[in-house]
């Protein structure tokens, strides 16, 4: 389970061992939060994350369905990439959150 912004993921896909959660949490933006999928590709070094809905959202454009993931994957990533898809489970339980913030400020303590 990965956490982000207070929601909880599971890796449904992981392609070339595309996922990197260190680069997922610092690439993470709170507008992704409000997709039910989001994919993760690497291209020139760098990862790029791009949200979907399930293809029964009330939201969803033709676009922006899981369903058409392969032709966004085929039109706008590089050839062989390494990529993933992560799957909203839904709000992260709170002990999972101050867990996370509790590392969080260790790290920033022994960065200083």
């Amino acid at each position: 389970m990965i956490i982000a912004e207070g929601y909880a993921y599971e890796i449904v896909e992981n392609v070339r061992d595309g996922f990197q959660e260190e680069a997922f949490i610092a690439r993470f933006s709170d507008i992704l939060t409000k997709y039910d999928y989001i994919v993760g590709d690497w291209g020139y070094g760098q990862l790029r994350l791009k949200g979907f809905f399930d293809d029964r959202n009330q939201k969803a454009t033709f676009d922006t369905k899981i369903s058409t993931f392969e032709d966004y994957l085929f039109e706008y990533c590089n050839f062989g990439c390494a990529y993933f898809i992560v799957k909203k489970i839904g709000k992260a339980p709170k002990q999972v959150e101050a867990t996370a913030s509790v590392e969080e400020s260790t790290i920033e303590v022994e960065q200083n």
